[in-house]
């Protein structure tokens, strides 16, 4: 028997199925690791840059290429991030999601990269407002210009925890706040002069608190003093339908007649 008819005889067909499965397996898992999102367009620079910008995209590609270093995700209509958009993602150094049509960020979005992300851009959004623990262990440098922000306690305990790029920190605005004066002015210059608006945002709490305690007690007052004419009037109705009542006396006398009549 030659050396060819004994390699293959040696070769059992169970087997080669068997790596043949497991083979195809593996290669199924590395396209689905390294795929790139239809709409995008991919790269490889010791790690993959994924390419989405003007898309049209309405909310975060899914399977996005766990290798992912670079994810630009600028300029769609993506108005929302949801807890664990970017979980797997832990290579991941930029996001950019700039020029979208953002209005809320919930918390636990960037869970899982946190410590390797150094660059978010969420400028030109719609966000007026964030959750306090949206950024939670995050270091990166964060650009959150031209947003409509709201300007009370829970964005300035959100701005507490953050490293705001220095480039476009003044143009962190108020474009509302709780006091009227500080509309147009950039968030930071605005809590450098002083202002607390959780001390603000106390104060007024309190206030609301004393005029529902005031209209409470000015209702019961009202109660009781119904009640009491209601009931004064009634002891007067019940007092005069008393002294209508013939006497005891006259009526003891009219018994005294009758009976010597008899």
């Amino acid at each position: 028997m030659g050396a060819s008819q004994r390699c293959r005889s040696s070769i059992n067909p169970s087997s080669f199925s068997s790596l043949f499965f497991v083979g195809t397996l593996l290669f199924s898992l590395m396209m689905t690791a390294y795929a790139c999102p239809k709409l995008c367009h991919c790269t490889e620079r010791n790690g993959m840059v994924v390419q989405c910008t003007s898309r049209n995209l309405e909310s975060i590609p899914p399977n996005l290429p766990k290798d992912t270093v670079v994810l630009l995700l600028s300029s769609n209509r993506i108005r929302h991030v949801p807890k664990g958009a970017f979980a797997d993602l832990h290579r991941l150094r930029e996001l950019d999601l700039s020029h979208n049509a953002l209005e809320s960020v919930e918390v636990g979005a960037f869970q899982g990269v946190s410590e390797a992300l150094r660059t978010l851009d969420l400028s030109n959004n719609h966000l007026s407002s964030l959750p306090r623990d949206t950024f939670a262990k995050l270091h990166a440098r964060i650009r959150l210009s031209q947003n409509p922000w709201h300007c009370e306690c829970s964005l300035q305990e959100t701005l507490r925890e953050l490293r705001l790029d220095p480039e476009t920190v003044n143009e962190v605005s108020c474009f509302t706040s709780e006091q009227e004066e500080y509309v147009g002015q950039p968030v930071i210059q605005v809590l450098d002069s002083g202002i607390n608006f959780c001390n603000f945002h106390h104060k007024t709490t309190d206030v609301a608190m004393f005029v529902a305690m005031f209209c409470w007690f000015s209702m019961v007052t009202a109660y009781i003093i119904y009640y009491i004419k209601h009931n004064q009037e009634d002891a007067r109705r019940h007092m005069e339908y008393l002294k209508s009542l013939p006497s005891t006396s006259h009526m003891s006398k009219d018994y005294d007649t009758v009976s010597s009549v008899f």
